[in-house]
């Protein structure tokens, strides 16, 4: 069964207010088995339009994936999410080898 991820690329009008979206959505993730593999950090925009904040959470599958963005949780973070930044977000099912 192929993993699915999440890879968000965002820019945060208000970090400190984005902290509420933070905490509202951690119980989804959990929920759904998601793990991040990159959560902000370091990066090189070496070509096409970046954004100041990146991440990719994997989920055991991507049927996972889509579930915990559906889900009543994650939808009311979401919610915060949007009133305090701007990007996108894609769910993509991974690879099988």
């Amino acid at each position: 069964m192929a993993k699915g991820y999440w890879i968000g690329r965002v820019d945060v009008r208000d970090p400190e207010a984005y902290k509420a979206y933070v905490e509202t959505a951690t119980p989804a993730y959990r929920e759904f088995g998601g793990t991040f593999l990159v959560r902000g950090g370091e990066f090189d925009p070496v070509e096409g339009h970046s954004r100041s904040r990146n991440v990719v959470i994997e989920f055991p599958s991507y049927e996972a994936a889509l579930a915990c963005y559906n889900s009543a949780t994650y939808q009311k973070a979401r919610a915060i999410r949007q009133q305090f930044s701007e990007g996108e977000l894609l769910i993509v099912k991974g690879h099988e080898a």
